[in-house]
């Protein structure tokens, strides 16, 4: 009787030290995934810009006291600045709404497209055996984009909720608000469905690969891709730990923005906007440069899959 003697099987987690390294020594990959992008991405800030700016001018927004909230009265005074702007939102939001009825189908439309085309790209430069499966990948990328914005209406109607129940309804019966409590509720809500799209937003970075190596459509690529056994529960944990990542980003994206405000009575505020800028551009770039990470990871663990099955099968 032959005996068979293997090694203890390596968490997916374990590895990924590996292809962070992968993704650190392949800049042109990265570049691509920034790229594309980017493409998207910069006549969106532009366009947003312009609209904000001719909305101004349409409406008296000096009235609501906003152009005087500084960072100091936000620190100091939030009721009071948290008033103004909500008066400046309620006065410029009517006006964008007219331009957003019209853009943000264009743009979604153009996201699926473009998304599409820039993740093909990205694909067959990690692994060149891919094929292309851009009407595929753009029916993938157009149900991942509805599920977000699901995704992101539970989340208004949730932090809604929350402020009625510690704002509006203390105030309502002649209480005080209870910031803390909304405050730390919007947090728990916020970090909470992150997580739980984390964990089940995979199979959709999952199925471009599937689609693009077994030649699959789009409900079989995601099909293949959940049923990966082999594969699955390093998938899920991979994304998981790279939701944590992205929330550490965040964070030290909001630290590296406020290092000027303890310097407020000596920088501009147009310095402070500019770093903040420059803030947002990294935290993008990082984002980016774990997105290729991730796909990276999710390759190599279905590819094993694939020799798995096929040496499983052909044993049978």
């Amino acid at each position: 009787m032959a005996v068979h003697t293997a090694a203890s099987p390596q968490r997916a987690t374990q590895g990924f030290v590996a292809n962070v390294t992968w993704a650190w020594r392949h800049p042109l990959v990265v570049l691509m995934e920034i790229g594309w992008r980017w493409l998207f991405g910069a006549p969106l800030l532009w366009m947003c810009w312009t609209a904000f700016q001719k909305a101004l001018d349409q409406v008296p927004w000096q009235v609501t006291g906003v152009q005087r909230v500084s960072a100091n009265q936000l620190l100091t005074d939030p009721m009071g600045a948290a008033a103004a702007i909500g008066a400046f939102v309620q006065m410029i939001v009517p006006v964008l709404e007219r331009t957003a009825l019209w853009a943000v189908p264009v743009f979604a439309l153009v996201w699926v497209l473009l998304s599409s085309a820039g993740r093909t790209l990205v694909l067959r430069r990690l692994d060149p055996a891919m094929r292309g499966r851009w009407f595929v990948l753009c029916g993938l990328q157009a149900m991942r984009l509805v599920l977000s914005l699901v995704v992101a209406w539970v989340w208004w109607l949730l932090v809604q909720w929350m402020a009625r129940v510690s704002i509006a309804d203390p105030i309502a019966r002649g209480g005080e608000p209870q910031m803390m409590l909304y405050t730390g509720g919007a947090i728990v809500i916020t970090l909470g469905l992150f997580v739980l799209t984390g964990a089940m937003s995979w199979v959709f970075a999952a199925a471009p690969i599937v689609a693009m190596r077994e030649n699959t459509g789009v409900f079989a690529s995601l099909s293949r891709a959940a049923r990966a056994q082999g594969a699955r529960g390093g998938m899920v944990e991979i994304n998981l730990v790279l939701s944590v990542v992205k929330i550490m980003l965040i964070v030290l994206s909001l630290a590296f923005s406020a290092f000027p405000l303890p310097f407020t009575t000596i920088v501009t505020e147009e310095y402070v906007l500019m770093w903040s800028g420059l803030v947002g551009l990294w935290y993008f770039a990082a984002s980016d440069f774990f997105h290729v990470t991730r796909l990276h990871a999710f390759s190599e663990l279905l590819r094993r899959h694939e020799v798995t099955f096929r040496q499983k099968a052909a044993s049978e």
